[in-house]
């Protein structure tokens, strides 16, 4: 099951969706795979003498393979942190698909892989009738679900992980994210997870501010390769 891109989906906000995006991406270059990211919208933007700036899309820009112009990696550029559609809302600016595609298209063309994050959880409104999940589903993007280890996370996870199934699209592994040191019973979540999830981990990151060249030794891509 070779794929030449994945969309990384969250279980909530601020669960590490890009930290493990970065981990993934490194992980495939170490394969050998030529790779890179993309945030095709993100909220939350800073405005700086080379433009409008994310940390998260440049965080995966950096860990990528190669130096990208920063509009291929994020197309939708937003400066208030908020839901989406709220931060467009506000700019006079309504997000839709074709242009996401377009810069999807231009990374697949040059890249053996192509990791894309998602904005917050999967049904994140981006405009009336659109939702990040739909990124996912026009482009028929298997699933990677990063699951943040705290209180919650199991029902966060199978919910998720449902609604990503509901939606048509294939779950084709996740990724544990230990956000929260002091969990109780982790390792009994974690396998309850395991048991649950009808779909293989790709790996549990370790807790802290770690390198993602050294997050992705602790993730085993060669289902995403073979």
């Amino acid at each position: 099951m070779s794929l030449p891109a994945v969309f990384v989906a969250g279980t909530d906000t601020g669960i590490g969706k890009t930290h493990a995006a970065c981990a993934l991406l490194h992980a495939l270059r170490e394969a050998g795979e030529s790779a890179c990211g993309m945030k095709p919208v993100a909220s939350g933007c800073v405005d700086t003498p080379d433009g409008r700036r994310n940390e998260d899309a440049l965080a995966l820009l950096a860990a990528g393979s190669v130096p990208l112009p920063y509009e291929l990696v994020n197309p939708v550029a937003l400066r208030e942190p908020l839901s989406p559609h709220l931060a467009a809302a506000h700019e006079g600016v309504t997000i839709s698909l074709p242009p996401l595609r377009e810069a999807f298209d231009a990374l697949q063309a040059s890249h053996d892989r192509v990791v894309v994050e998602g904005v917050g959880g999967w049904l994140v409104p981006l405009a009336p009738g659109l939702f990040a999940s739909d990124i996912a589903k026009a482009w028929q993007l298997p699933v990677i679900l990063v699951v943040g280890l705290r209180l919650g996370c199991l029902s966060h996870a199978l919910l998720t992980a449902r609604a990503v199934v509901a939606d048509g699209c294939r779950l084709v592994g996740w990724i544990a994210n230990r956000i929260d040191p002091a969990m109780d019973a982790a390792e009994e979540n974690l396998a309850t997870l395991r048991t649950l999830l009808h779909a293989p981990c790709l790996g549990v990151l370790p807790h802290g501010e770690v390198e993602p060249a050294l997050a992705a030794r602790h993730l085993n891509v060669k289902s995403i390769i073979a």
